[in-house]
């Protein structure tokens, strides 16, 4: 399992498991393997449940970042799987999903 693929909730790979991982890679291998999947037709779009909230939402990502009162950058960081929200913050993005017109009402959107 590469590094950005751990399970949510799973602990960051400490320093040396990092590099450990890291010395074992091959870019050009994985980046030439990259290209024929992309030739071959094969991609993979990957999504985040925080990209799919914003979408049903039909807000720009600075829109919804005042909405959720975080900065754009903290947005695009649980959008890119970098960061993860908690708390209220989680339980938010979980109405917006499911609910969307809810929190534009709240939003007077």
């Amino acid at each position: 399992m590469l590094a950005f693929e751990r399970a949510q909730g799973a602990k960051p790979l400490t320093k040396a498991e990092l590099v450990a991982y890291e010395a074992k890679r091959d870019l050009a291998a994985e980046l030439l393997q990259s290209v024929r999947e992309m030739k071959a037709g094969q991609l993979h779009v990957v999504s985040s449940p925080v990209i799919e909230a914003r979408n049903k939402t039909g807000l720009s990502q600075s829109q919804f970042a005042v909405l959720l009162g975080v900065s754009v950058r903290t947005l695009q960081g649980w959008e890119q799987g970098r960061k993860q929200p908690s708390g209220a913050a989680r339980t938010l993005l979980a109405i917006a999903s499911t609910n969307p017109k809810a929190v534009l009402a709240v939003a007077g959107k």
